[in-house]
């Protein structure tokens, strides 16, 4: 892997990782662009614990309280909506490995995200978003961790489904979005400890040290300023844009499988 192309799905990653719209899915897509294989996955898990840096640097005093306070009501409701994700994400390892390998579920899965986004913005006429930290019962967890593990699945976006599934049950606007981000943290770290020795391995020999490097540090940055964009932007407007955005990255994919032969 050239250092541009690790720069780029650096970018890639850390922009779209906190913004709804499936980092998965982009990284899939780019690396179909630029020819990347094997290393792929093995890329795809550093680059998503490089964009824990930027969750840190933002939300260091939550997460320093939830360290501090192991049984306080946020980092409980952060644990019980982690274990879904877990339970899934293990039972169907074999199934998730494999979306990330075929380029079938990209288009389609997209197109699933913009669907979501679309009704969760739509589900403010009908639903009173009044729950915040104290009011978000045990069962809001489950479901929202129920829909972060659907999001292992390439295109299907993690915080656009986490987002939408705590504003389905009520969330304040901010504290869906913070809760999100939170739920990040142990979703990211957990697959990359499972999968620590054979990432070590591939990623040193396949990817290089220096692609390595760079494409992390992008990653954090880009991150950083991801998240910082969602804060603003999903305080004062909808998510319609990223769903149009994604019906269009997903309409394009399907027609390049099935006609134009671009990409796919």
């Amino acid at each position: 892997m050239s250092v541009f192309h690790s720069i780029v799905l650096g970018l890639v990653q850390g922009l779209t990782e906190f913004l709804p719209v499936s980092s998965s899915g982009h990284l899939v897509f780019f690396q179909k662009i630029f020819g990347i294989g094997e290393e792929a996955l093995a890329f795809d898990i550093v680059m998503h614990v490089a964009t824990l840096v930027a969750v840190v640097a933002i939300f260091w005093k939550e997460l320093w309280h939830m360290i501090r306070h192991p049984f306080s009501k946020l980092t409980v409701l952060v644990i019980i909506a982690t274990v879904p994700t877990a339970i899934i994400g293990f039972a169907f390892k074999d199934f998730f490995e494999y979306t990330f390998s075929s380029a079938a579920f990209l288009g389609p899965c997209f197109i699933l995200t913009g669907l979501i986004l679309l009704f969760a913005d739509r589900s403010r006429e009908r639903i009173h978003y009044g729950k915040d930290l104290e009011s978000v019962s045990y069962m809001d967890a489950v479901l929202i961790g129920i829909s972060q593990a659907a999001a292992i699945i390439p295109a299907i976006s993690r915080s656009g489904a986490t987002i939408s599934a705590g504003l389905f049950r009520g969330l304040k606007k901010e504290f869906a979005i913070k809760f999100s981000f939170l739920m990040s943290v142990p979703a990211i770290i957990g697959p990359a400890l499972f999968d620590a020795k054979n990432v070590t391995t591939q990623m040193f020999s396949d990817v290089g040290v220096f692609p390595l490097i760079t494409g992390m540090l992008a990653a954090a940055v880009a991150g950083y300023f991801g998240i910082k964009f969602m804060l603003d932007f999903f305080s004062r407007a909808s998510l319609k844009v990223f769903a149009y955005y994604t019906f269009a990255i997903g309409g394009f994919i399907i027609l390049d499988e099935l006609f134009l032969h671009l990409i796919f």
